[in-house]
């Protein structure tokens, strides 16, 4: 590839506009995507009924996609003409029809209209933006690359590609300019025809046509297989190729090389001579497979803690100062480093293990409804805004529903049970505790605080913590698949889906589904307050029996994480303790206790 030596995007692109080029059913999406992240948007079509649709759809749809960006959208604004609508643009994204002589002239004219700094992108999956050149100068070609969209929204992701000039400097900054309008970047990292994931689909899509021709399968086998095997059961190509032994992969696609009379330069060759004959074959040995070797345990074996920043020095000066930080500790609570601050009184927290990304909920300022859901790796980077301010009122508890891959959390003022994708998108409301919708924040006894969700009993449960100490708090639950919406209010409808009360101040919840059994922290007054409890379920996971303390002595207890696999419970309050025990409560440690800290969810990985 060749490179140029200096670039440095335009120095005033956040008051520009982007311009997209072609209104069609994708030309549009894209254009919503950048009015979601504040920019206005210059959208050109040779046929002006396109241009008012596609004005009419991102004018409709923008606040719907600005949900995950958390900005005030930009404007559309039609254009008769490529020189004025490119004329001022900082980004200009060609989605014309894919017709290769279509797209030189449009790049030619692009190389003569359009601001000398301004990025030139084509979202083509035909065809690779080098074949595009052919009328563009030298000196324009180091800012010409492939931007290619799926389908927004349902799919937020998009592929960036060199046109084997397109300046290095280019692809993380417009990777950060893509996130601002919540889609997920990838960067091929040489030219290729189809990009990386048309690519993978291409070989699927080869390999299933093979197999109804042979008369192997038939459609709808072939789709429900691959629903259990990568939707529901999120098989990851490479990571499972790393888990089976990359010597055993290379075994098996050599028989297939033998039996089809295939080339085994680009899978078995490449795999034996980069993989297996270093030693390299997988999670089963040290030297890791193609992902490098996992983390040693102690730096695995830790916990994500949230300090919701009321006790800070800093907390005391304005109640809307974003003070609050997710912290990871050793499980020994000797070591402590900040992965995410500034957040916002950050409340609810849980682990996606699949993808290694964090959620958590920031609570805002009560009354405001300025609560936020947001996600970030888990090193603390790629923070996203899931949910933005306006959204949702003081979101505590969230949980993941790993089957169904959606998050959970409760609405305390809001008094809902509500639910999205991982992504913040297709947010519902599963259960609103407020039938007069005039009452901004709902009667206190409605106030919605810990979630968690069972699979195995098709349940999620939830907290209704009451006034503070007052004994008042319940537990309810209701099935997964209910409608979204439902409005719980009145004696009979408590009575059906109430299935604990007269507790002294329910706060978070979790279900070990193995054992049967619910936990749950209590923030109410002593002696039957600040404590863990727990009650054992029915098949059909409703409580069998009484309540029973596990632990006591915890100081305004909220958070609880249980590993299911070693069997400890971690346990956090707002008076600065992290904890943990045994599933009967012995074994009780105190890891951390800090002044400056109030605790508040916390999840072990």
């Amino acid at each position: 590839m060749k490179m140029h030596s200096t670039w440095t995007p335009p120095h005033d692109y956040r008051t520009r506009p982007v311009a997209v080029l072609g209104a069609g059913v994708l030309g549009r999406r894209i254009g919503c995507i950048w009015a979601s992240a504040g920019y206005d948007v210059h959208l050109r079509d040779p046929d002006a009924n396109q241009v008012a649709s596609g004005i009419a759809y991102i004018e409709e749809q923008v606040a719907a996609y600005a949900t995950k960006t958390g900005c005030s959208p930009g404007k559309p604004i039609p254009h008769e003409t490529l020189k004025a609508a490119v004329s001022t643009a900082w980004l200009v994204i060609e989605a014309v029809p894919e017709k290769l002589p279509l797209k030189l002239t449009t790049f030619a004219d692009l190389a003569t209209h359009a601001p000398a700094d301004a990025i030139l992108a084509s979202n083509s999956s035909s065809y690779k933006s080098s074949e595009m050149l052919a009328q563009v100068p030298d000196h324009v070609k180091p800012r010409i690359l492939n931007m290619h969209y799926y389908m927004p929204p349902q799919c937020m992701i998009v592929e960036l590609m060199t046109d084997g000039f397109t300046h290095e400097a280019i692809f993380p900054f417009m990777a950060d300019r893509c996130r601002e309008g919540a889609t997920e970047p990838y960067v091929a990292r040489k030219e290729s025809t189809g990009f990386i994931f048309n690519r993978l689909w291409a070989a699927v899509k080869r390999e299933a046509l093979t197999i109804l021709a042979e008369g192997v399968s038939v459609p709808e086998e072939l789709d429900a297989m691959w629903e259990t095997m990568f939707v529901e059961g999120r098989v990851l190509p490479c990571r499972t190729m790393d888990q089976v032994g990359l010597d055993t992969v290379a075994f098996i696609e050599q028989h297939y090389i033998q039996e089809r009379g295939l080339s085994g330069e680009k899978t078995v060759d490449y795999l034996t001579t980069n993989y297996v004959e270093q030693g390299k074959v997988g999670t089963k040995c040290a030297l890791g497979g193609l992902y490098p070797p996992a983390p040693a345990d102690e730096a695995q074996s830790r916990l994500l803690v949230l300090d919701v920043g009321l006790a800070a020095d800093t907390a005391t000066s304005s109640m809307g100062t974003p003070t609050g930080q997710i912290l990871s500790l050793t499980r020994d609570g000797k070591q402590q480093t900040v992965v995410v601050s500034n957040q916002l009184l950050p409340d609810g927290i849980t682990v996606d293990r699949a993808t290694n990304r964090i959620f958590w909920t920031n609570m805002g300022i009560p009354g405001r409804n300025d609560g936020t859901v947001c996600s970030a790796s888990l090193d603390g980077s790629d923070v996203r805004t899931l949910l933005g301010p306006g959204t949702i009122n003081t979101p505590k508890q969230i949980t993941l529903d790993t089957a169904a891959q959606k998050l959970y959390f409760c609405d305390r003022e809001g008094c809902t049970v509500s639910r999205c994708n991982l992504d913040g998108s297709n947010l519902e409301t599963m259960i609103s505790r407020k039938p007069n919708q005039k009452d901004p924040s709902g009667d206190v006894q409605d106030w919605c605080v810990g979630i968690t969700v069972s699979p195995r009993f098709n349940k999620f449960y939830w907290t209704q913590k009451g006034a503070p100490k007052s004994g008042t708090g319940r537990i309810f639950c209701t099935e997964r698949d209910n409608t979204p919406g439902q409005v719980v209010s009145g004696d009979d409808q408590d009575h059906e889906l109430c299935i604990l009360s007269g507790l002294p101040e329910p706060i978070d919840l979790e279900i070990d589904e193995k054992r049967g059994e619910l936990y749950w922290t209590d923030r109410g007054e002593l002696p039957f307050g600040n404590a863990l409890y727990r009650v054992k379920l029915d098949s059909d996971g409703r409580p069998v029996g009484k309540p029973e303390i596990v632990v006591r002595g915890l100081h305004e207890a909220i958070g609880l994480s249980i590993d299911h696999v070693s069997g400890d419970i971690f346990l956090t309050d707002l008076g600065g303790g992290v904890y943990s025990c045994d599933r009967d409560g012995k074994r009780k440690k105190t890891l951390c206790q800090e002044d400056g800290k109030a605790f508040t969810g916390i999840v072990c990985l």
